[in-house]
């Protein structure tokens, strides 16, 4: 850019309408509190006594600030079934996750970067796995793992979590994008073999993919409720979404439970946070490696 040029990029910045900043402005910090307002609620309702949920509602905190015992209470109550069942779900989500993303990225990578007979038809049937919906293969995992007699297993709720078809769709645009040919010709003249040329090389590229595939993954195993539903009946390998449920469907026998499930359902949106917050500087990387290339 040269200096004649400045005056004119300022001149254009300076003339931005402040209607239409105030209106994307107004836009955001609308839809901002739309979806905070509920977490909000979780933190306001859990810093309750128990014997103000039904009495004081509103967006504000009671008389009195008790979350921490609150959270004490909800963590030991039934042997720490809580912390059980949040256990199961790092184990589910994380190692879930982890695999998932692994397998998606060599996937994507030699669909992008070798050519062999079928490709197309192969990536053609990852994209008609993307459009089938989770839900929709439930029935049939569940017929699948009792042929083998792996229903109420650990491994009936974390083997399905680590075949993602999407993150092996985004892998390969990426890889496409981000991994030069030239480069890779030039590992390969230095000797280096297809492992280790991904592994320390490709696989860093293609950072920021990978990140978004965990998290993606990460937070639909978190999440899923109906494929635990029907696999797990044993209450101690519950996920933590399908174990405040349980709580909840007590709530009318037991309402005592009532706090319990606010507070767990505080807690178990806590590993998601925290994901995201931690791996965020490597998207910041990755957009940051791409406008110096």
């Amino acid at each position: 850019m040269t200096a004649a040029t400045l005056p004119a990029t300022r001149h254009r910045a300076s003339k931005q309408n402040p209607v239409s900043v105030a209106a994307a402005t107004l836009f955001m910090v609308i839809f901002t509190g739309y979806f905070l307002a509920p977490i909000w609620w979780l933190v306001v309702s859990a810093s309750k006594p128990r014997s103000e949920l039904t009495t004081a509602t509103g967006l504000w905190f009671g008389d009195s600030f008790v979350l921490p015992q609150n959270v004490a209470e909800t963590l030991t109550f039934d042997d720490a079934l809580f912390l059980r069942w949040m256990l199961n779900s790092l184990i589910y989500a994380g190692f879930g996750g982890a695999i998932a993303t692994l397998i998606a990225a060599m996937a994507g990578y030699g669909l992008s970067k070798y050519v062999f007979p079928g490709r197309e038809a192969v990536f053609n049937v990852i994209l008609a796995g993307v459009l089938v919906p989770s839900t929709a293969l439930a029935l049939p995992l569940f017929l699948l793992f009792a042929q083998v007699g792996a229903t109420n297993t650990l491994w009936s709720v974390l083997l399905p979590s680590c075949v993602s078809p999407f993150g092996v769709y985004l892998a390969r645009i990426y890889a496409a994008s981000s991994v030069p040919d030239e480069l890779l010709e030039a590992a390969r003249l230095d000797g280096a073999g297809e492992l280790r040329t991904f592994f320390t090389i490709s696989i860093r590229l293609m950072a920021p993919a990978l990140v978004t595939i965990f998290l993606f993954q990460f937070v639909a195993t978190w999440n899923n409720f109906f494929l635990p539903l029907i696999m797990l009946q044993n209450s101690r390998l519950y996920p933590v979404t399908l174990g405040l449920q349980t709580w909840y469907s007590q709530i009318g026998h037991q309402p005592y439970l009532l706090l319990s499930v606010i507070v767990g359902a505080l807690l178990s949106i806590v590993p998601l946070i925290i994901a995201f917050l931690m791996l965020q500087r490597f998207w910041r990387s990755g957009l940051g490696a791409g406008g110096v290339k």
